[in-house]
């Protein structure tokens, strides 16, 4: 057995955080699922990455992502050759008068996600909504040709 510090001994210089952690871990994610194609942008420590849900029927591929506080304004959502790109900016402020002073307080939020889609779509005819914070991408599947087969002389 091995004695002294350990990154984790309350003992150490540096402090341990759980939020590097987590940006670690979805660093991973992203590589292991192939979303490591994202702009520098996207890969900024201020940048939340929204989760999000894929589903795929006989005509559709529906995604859905939770953007909290985002008004559609500031929802920028791109795709080309099967790959989603959504953005999103959000900003609130407040201001609260009491008994001599004043208080503002401002909070700023970005979002960034990028996904391949299981199959090829018509980008033309893809559509958005935004109800409640969650935002909806309704993308019509292209049609898929038959593959021509040539014979060997």
């Amino acid at each position: 057995m091995k004695f002294g510090l350990t990154p984790w001994s309350p003992s150490t210089t540096s402090r341990w955080d759980p939020f590097d952690d987590m940006r670690q871990m979805q660093q991973r994610l992203n590589r292991l699922f192939g979303d490591s194609e994202q702009s520098k942008e996207m890969i900024d420590m201020d940048t939340l990455s929204p989760l999000i849900d894929i589903k795929e029927d006989d005509k559709n591929i529906i995604v859905t992502t939770d953007l909290p506080g985002v008004s559609k304004e500031d929802i920028d959502i791109d795709i080309k050759n099967d790959r989603v790109w959504i953005k999103a900016n959000t900003h609130k402020e407040s201001k609260e008068e009491k008994e001599g002073y004043l208080m503002r307080e401002r909070t700023y939020s970005r979002f960034a996600r990028a996904f391949n889609l299981p199959s090829m779509i018509k980008e033309d005819e893809a559509s958005a909504k935004l109800e409640n914070g969650v935002l909806t991408i309704t993308m019509p599947k292209a049609e898929i040709e038959e593959k021509h087969r040539i014979m060997i002389e």
